[in-house]
Parts: structure tokens; sequence; C-alpha cells
């Protein structure tokens, strides 16, 4: 249990980062309370993509993982990013993330601040 919290809070700092960095992703609402609470769901969100949906993504373009060497990985969870802009609209969620090249420029930094806070976080169940 310990271990999902940490990585929901990993994938929230990394999304903070995105949405404050890059112009075209963007969290809107009133009050902070209620901009970390949205973060915090669409957090979930996104980890429930990447847990779900991007291994079967993974699976079914495992040829183009070996052509492009991995880079395709940019490609794919720019894709992840965008399904849970998607879905953030479903559930009336004020997250958008605006253009796929957006979305791949995100999803780098999402990778990368995800990961330096997964090392420094404690991975303890």
């Amino acid at each position: 249990m310990k271990n999902f919290v940490v990585k929901t809070i990993a994938n929230a700092g990394a999304l903070a980062v995105a949405i404050w960095l890059l112009q075209d992703i963007t969290l809107n609402g009133g009050s902070t309370g209620r901009k970390a609470l949205t973060l915090i769901v669409v957090a979930l969100l996104f980890g429930l993509v990447n847990f779900v949906v991007k291994p079967i993504v993974k699976l079914l373009t495992l040829p183009l993982f070996i052509l492009t060497l991995g880079l395709i990985t940019l490609v794919v969870n720019a894709l992840m990013l965008m399904l849970t802009s998607w879905l953030a609209g479903q559930f009336n969620l004020s997250f958008h993330v605006d253009g796929f090249w957006t979305a791949v420029l995100g999803g780098l930094i999402i990778s990368i601040v995800s990961w330096a806070l997964n090392v420094v976080l404690p991975d303890e169940d």
C-alpha cells in the first residue's frame, strides 16, 4: 500500500512539474486545494492508464521498439498522457494536454521527474 501511495505522489509531482514548465499542459480550477485534489486524481488516473493500457501498447508495438531502439517509448508515453487528458475530460477534471508534440515533451518531463522522485522517495511495501 505504501508503494502505491509513493508512486501516486511521484506521479503527481511529475505532472505538476510538467504543468509548470509547459504552458500547453493546463490544470485549471478555483482554489489551490481544489487544484491539488484534481492533481492527485489525475495522478491516479495516469497511474491506472500506465498500469493497464501501456503494457498492451508496448506488446503490440514490440517490433517498433526493436526497430527504433526504444525511441518509440517517447511516442507511447505521449499517447498515455493524451489518453489521461481525454479521460480527465470525461470525468470533468480540469486537466488538459493541448497537442501531440506538447504531449511528447510532457511525457519526457514526466518520465525524468518521476524517475528522480522514485529514486528519492522510499519504496517499501
